[in-house]
């Protein structure tokens, strides 16, 4: 060994020799100034095979102790970053009082990860325009791409109406759980926010397809495009869902993840995988066995390798699922 240190010297001072450099990871996207929805642009260097995790919803009656307990398994898990789709915060409110107190409970939580996160809206967290605003000013972009060692990652608004349409997806919504909670008359199945299709597929405006219909343009030859939104907006049957996006992703390996249904299912859609994720903290319908709290692991090899991890699976050197603090008083 000390021949072999003495060699490196000479090689040095002799030839010029360099000692090799960590070569650090692509990150390509075209936020050029502003808030940015992801919290770090710095990676951890690793193999060609990196792996990235997804969460998915803590809403509808956040459950205390989950998504805390979630960020710890992460650490654990190491992946090089995490993405969500969507319904972060309760939301539903214009109170920026009351919504500023739940972005900082769940971004103060959020920070205990060790890598980049990236931020995605669902209609808990973009329910009117107040909360489009806010989101907007605390994080940028609604809907936005880029590209991680040659991977592309689309990142969809699938509350992408409208303001008008918007207020009247709102206010019915508003009304209905008025009637939930018992404080008004009336069924919820006839109300009319049940009837409404933007209730299950939401919405994708045209702006937004033309958006990515630019960046698929501009990446023809990535290795695998990832398509992450919060409410399945491949289920629409018109021109505001998928459908056209789809049409230009025919050529190309891609894979379809969102939430909002708290129920896992896998589905082949034009020989694709189309996944609905379960929760990370969500409200979950007891009779439900494919509702469970989760965290999603897809490694990066020729083809994306999947994983969904039950969290009351992941433990700690005890053998325990370690509770890391109460995720709803950080």
């Amino acid at each position: 060994m000390k021949v072999l240190n003495i060699y490196l010297t000479l090689c040095l001072i002799t030839f010029g020799c360099q000692a090799p450099t960590e070569q650090k990871p692509t990150f390509e996207h075209d936020i050029t100034s502003g808030p940015t929805p992801w919290t770090s642009d710095t990676f951890e260097l690793e193999e060609e095979d990196f792996t990235f995790a997804i969460i998915s919803d803590l809403t509808g009656g956040e459950r205390p102790n989950i998504y805390g307990t979630a960020v710890g398994q992460l650490n654990r898990l190491d992946p090089t970053f995490v993405l969500s789709v969507g319904d972060l915060i309760e939301g539903g409110t214009e109170d920026t009082v009351q919504l500023a107190k739940e972005w900082d409970s769940f971004d103060g939580r959020t920070s205990h990860l060790n890598m980049p996160f990236f931020h995605l809206g669902g209609n808990h967290d973009l329910s009117n325009p107040v909360m489009r605003k806010f989101f907007e000013n605390r994080f940028g972009r609604r809907y936005y791409h880029f590209v991680y060692e040659n991977i592309l990652f689309l990142m969809l608004d699938s509350e992408d109406y409208e303001e008008k349409r918007m207020m009247e997806i709102y206010e019915a919504r508003a009304k209905a759980l008025k009637i939930i909670a018992g404080e008004i008359e009336g069924s919820y199945e006839e109300s009319d926010y049940y009837k409404m299709a933007e209730r299950n597929i939401g919405g994708m405006s045209t702006e937004q397809f033309e958006y990515f219909k630019e960046v698929l343009a501009k990446y023809p030859d990535v290795k695998w495009t990832f398509l992450l939104m919060h409410k399945p907006l491949w289920l629409h049957e018109d021109n505001k869902g998928l459908e056209r996006l789809e049409a230009l992703l025919t050529d190309r390996p891609y894979t379809v993840f969102n939430g909002h249904v708290h129920s896992y299912s896998h589905r082949k859609r034009q020989g694709r995988d189309y996944i609905m994720l379960g929760t990370t903290g969500g409200s979950q319908n007891p009779r439900d066995s494919m509702a469970f709290d989760e965290v999603t692991l897809v490694r990066m090899d020729n083809e994306p390798v999947i994983t969904t991890l039950k969290m009351e699976g992941i433990l700690d050197e005890t053998g325990k699922v370690n509770v890391v603090y109460d995720s709803l008083n950080h």
